[in-house]
């Protein structure tokens, strides 16, 4: 079984999880329902993808009388990074500027996070080197 940073998650694999998130622990009954609410998905399908996420690990399973209960193995802010860092990882050439101002401009911010965004590049530009021209991630 791969490790759970090691497999992507397909998009209606990350509707699942953002169920089981939501749930916190779901019985499968409740996650076929949301899922059959919210995507339309029906509950076959659904049980798919659970099995195919315990398979990833991406979620763990219990057995509770006749159904079972699923509960994710990662917060959903550690899978986002990873996938992030995934992405990252396929960079070809120094595109990272560009990829995350267009995230930025796709994404909606409190005040904090546009602080936290202003510190981190703040951090960022402190560690350019004199002549300015480095790229790439860190």
């Amino acid at each position: 079984m791969p490790a759970a940073s090691d497999a992507s998650l397909t998009p209606n694999e990350w509707k699942i999880m953002r169920i089981v998130w939501e749930l916190g622990s779901g019985a499968a009954r409740d996650i076929y329902e949301l899922a059959g609410e919210r995507h339309g998905m029906a509950p076959t399908t659904v049980k798919t993808y659970l099995s195919l996420l315990v398979e990833k690990g991406r979620l763990s399973t219990k057995r509770v009388g006749n159904s079972f209960l699923y509960k994710p193995r990662s917060g959903m802010l550690q899978t986002l990074r990873s996938a992030a860092d995934s992405l990252l990882e396929k960079m070809l050439g120094d595109q990272y500027g560009p990829l995350l101002a267009h995230m930025i401009r796709q994404s909606k911010f409190s005040a904090e996070d546009i602080a936290e965004l202003r510190r981190v590049l703040a951090e960022a530009e402190k560690n350019l080197p004199k002549d300015g021209k480095e790229t790439g991630k860190s």
